[in-house]
């Protein structure tokens, strides 16, 4: 799979070219059929009473229940409802992705599709928003999922988050969030990164805050979640601590402990040269240099060493070749209705 910078990945538009005061709500899904119909309804009715121009993307990852039939016939009936096919199942997060570059809007809002979000959540994060805060994140502090399986590793995942990225939120798996578009424009997204955005934008200098959301069991359909996600969660936010704090500067990391290990396996060295001069073993000889096992872990932090330089080096051509190409993308779609590749939203069928 090829992965590209933030810009060209997200958004299609600029932000001079975007619709003010326009809400773009992001609904990423996986076999939701079942559930789409009354999510639609809902939404809309919320959208509304809101009194705002808005409009609704939904990225299809892949479905095969026939929630795309569905997403057809709505997006048909209502010039305001955008949708987008992928051609296989790449993930939430690359399904977030290709909403947030279709998105027109100032303000984008991201849902779940299973209604274990509500939707009636929405105007109360829009509200917060106008308080100066550029990211609202839900906090569903009430959580209707299984403890073992979801809750207690969704509790360790936001504190791990929290403390490594040092941006505290309760609750940063919960889907329902919402944006101000130019905050996230150069935030790249893949493996599972969407749920990092709050951490991304806030290291960016955004302002961050949650509120309380409800939360519903699931109404149909079944979870697309597991442990299995916990190590990838993990190594994601591994990732996120390194690019955040050197990902412009990747040389910082390794020259500092190629260094370190340097300037130990010198001191190593040292120990064993002082040995061999001053001390004596009990039948009175000398501690004799290539018997004393201390040189070769001198050596072997001496190398160690010069080899972190060399990837400190690598990691400087790497990272700059990273931040000018711009070419390819997470994602391949099969299919798009009222929206262009441009994020425009002329009708386009592409296939």
């Amino acid at each position: 799979m090829n992965y590209v910078p933030e810009t060209e990945i997200h958004l299609g538009l600029s932000d001079e070219d975007r619709a003010a005061g326009l809400v773009s709500v992001i609904i990423p899904l996986l076999d939701e059929a079942e559930n789409l119909p009354i999510l639609h309804t809902q939404l809309l009715a919320v959208m509304d009473d809101c009194g705002r121009p808005f409009e609704v993307i939904y990225v299809d990852d892949g479905s095969r229940d026939g929630s795309w039939e569905i997403l057809q016939l709505l997006a048909r009936a209502d010039m305001r409802v955008k949708a987008v096919q992928f051609r296989r199942n790449y993930g939430q997060t690359a399904a977030m992705a290709a909403g947030i570059r279709a998105a027109r809007g100032e303000i984008i809002v991201t849902l779940d599709a299973d209604l274990q979000n509500d939707p009636r959540d929405i105007p109360e994060l829009l509200g917060k928003l106008e308080e100066g805060y550029d990211v609202v994140s839900g906090w569903r502090s009430e959580r209707k999922d299984k403890l073992l399986t979801r809750r207690l590793p969704s509790w360790l995942a936001n504190s791990l988050i929290s403390r490594f990225t040092g941006v505290h939120l309760h609750d940063y798996g919960c889907t329902l969030k919402v944006y101000r578009a130019e905050v996230i424009h150069d935030v790249q997204l893949y493996g599972e990164m969407h749920r990092f955005i709050p951490a991304y934008a806030a290291l960016a200098g955004a302002r961050v805050t949650e509120v309380v959301v409800r939360h519903h069991e699931r109404h149909a359909g079944t979870t697309k979640y597991g442990l299995s996600r916990i190590l990838r969660v993990f190594l994601d936010l591994l990732f996120v601590k390194f690019f955040g704090g050197y990902g412009t500067k990747p040389m910082h990391f390794f020259g500092g402990m190629g260094f370190a290990s340097i300037a130990l396996g010198i001191a190593v060295g040292a120990l064993t040269l002082y040995q061999r001069l001053y001390l004596r073993l009990d039948n009175g000889e000398p501690i004799y240099v290539h018997r004393n096992p201390l040189i070769l872990l001198a050596a072997m932090l001496f190398l160690v060493g010069v080899n972190c330089l060399m990837l400190g080096f690598l990691a400087e051509i790497l990272i700059r070749i990273y931040h000018e190409a711009r070419s390819k993308r997470p994602y391949t779609i099969r299919t798009t209705i009222n929206v262009n590749e441009d994020g425009t939203d002329r009708p386009a069928t592409r296939d």
